[in-house]
């Protein structure tokens, strides 16, 4: 599901080896087929610049040259972060445009193209994201003033199989149909940083708001994702996708704010939230079982019942425990993360939910929404 990704303070890790976005892998390819249309041969490896400054080189895979067209690709290499897109051969063809057409952008098999309003690219467009295209705009024009002629080019990138390999990212969700997205920010990979997943959380939000729905629900997974859904009865497009990164999706919508947002997990991740956690990853925190026996103990349940709570292995145990000895574990959940939610959205009118459901997506608890931020 990642491409671009950017360093958080976890991943400072110098043993794991960076890689590079698919749009720096574009803008590689796109740079030596334009050298090669010009006459110039195909520069090999091929040196680009990225938007920090640096100048990496990359290898190419593969070259073609007709009497209009000139092809070359590059396989993408995402260091040791596990990207789907790891592997993929990114593909760029490029024409003669017409004098003053400037860099004109197509999408070729395996790229999507955008179908819904909301992102940063108009409906209609290949799904080649604005930093991508600056870059590819940025290394053509490098070429064109060192062959002293203009730079207007039909560039079209594609991405044999990519859409295959977009079934396994959001991009169906975010109505990018018939392949990939060319995406990154930096052109580098950071490996296990989570910023291309937070990126397509924002983007949900951004398409959901532009399509006119005044609630979007967030979900930890498949089950609570359906679960919540048909509990309110939601289209797909309001279903964001934020896994573990319920404090990206909220602060986001602290400053893109919808009228209703619904928060939905299963029991062990909204115990987390009920702790004060944002991030929901176990490597940013565990369940707590002293604080769930505070929970048992709080709710009245028996000292016994309470060191069973305090002893158990799991959430889901502790949830058991209370469904078979009649005290409340949902309501207090609920509650408590429902407050540490409310915090992410401090500026935002907007009314809060949060949802507590099973593993088999039977609701455990809820808050109901009530409005935050005023």
């Amino acid at each position: 599901m990642k491409d671009d990704l950017s360093l958080t303070e976890d991943t400072k890790d110098s043993r794991l080896r960076r890689g590079w976005t698919t749009g720096a892998c574009a803008t590689a390819a796109a740079k030596t087929a334009f050298s090669a249309l010009l006459g110039r041969g195909f520069p090999d490896p091929v040196e680009i610049a990225l938007p920090g400054g640096e100048r990496p080189a990359f290898a190419l895979a593969m070259t073609e040259a007709g009497g209009e067209f000139a092809r070359a690709g590059v396989v993408k290499d995402a260091g040791d972060d596990p990207d789907v897109t790891h592997g993929a051969l990114i593909v760029a063809t490029v024409r003669r445009a017409a004098p003053g057409a400037g860099v004109v952008f197509r999408a070729g098999v395996g790229v999507g193209t955008v179908t819904r309003p909301g992102l940063p690219l108009a409906v209609g467009e290949p799904a080649i994201n604005p930093v991508p295209r600056a870059m590819i705009t940025r290394a053509l024009g490098e070429v064109a003033e060192a062959a002293g002629v203009a730079a207007d080019v039909e560039v079209e990138i594609s991405i044999p199989h990519g859409e295959k390999i977009a079934a396994k990212t959001l991009n169906p969700r975010l109505g990018i149909v018939g392949g990939l997205s060319i995406l990154g920010t930096t052109g580098i990979v950071v490996p296990f940083s989570c910023a291309a997943w937070i990126h397509s959380i924002h983007r949900g939000i951004d398409v959901a708001r532009a399509m006119g729905f005044d609630h979007v629900a967030g979900s930890t997974g498949a089950t609570t994702e359906a679960a919540v859904q048909a509990m309110h009865g939601l289209d797909e497009v309001q279903l964001i996708e934020m896994g573990d990164f319920v404090g990206g999706m909220l602060k986001y919508l602290d400053t893109h704010p919808v009228a209703r947002v619904t928060v939905a997990g299963g029991v062990a991740k909204m115990v987390k939230l009920a702790q004060g956690l944002t991030d929901l990853h176990s490597k940013r925190g565990s369940v707590d079982h002293v604080f769930l026996a505070r929970v048992a103990a709080d709710a009245g349940a028996a000292p016994e019942v309470v060191a069973r709570v305090a002893a158990a292995n799991t959430a889901l145990e502790v949830l058991e425990i209370a469904r078979e000895t009649g005290f409340d574990l949902g309501t207090p959940i609920a509650e408590a993360g429902w407050r540490t939610a409310a915090a992410l959205l401090k500026s935002a009118p907007v009314a809060l939910e949060v949802a507590v459901f099973d593993r088999s997506g039977r609701v455990v608890a809820t808050t109901g929404f009530r409005l935050v931020g005023m």
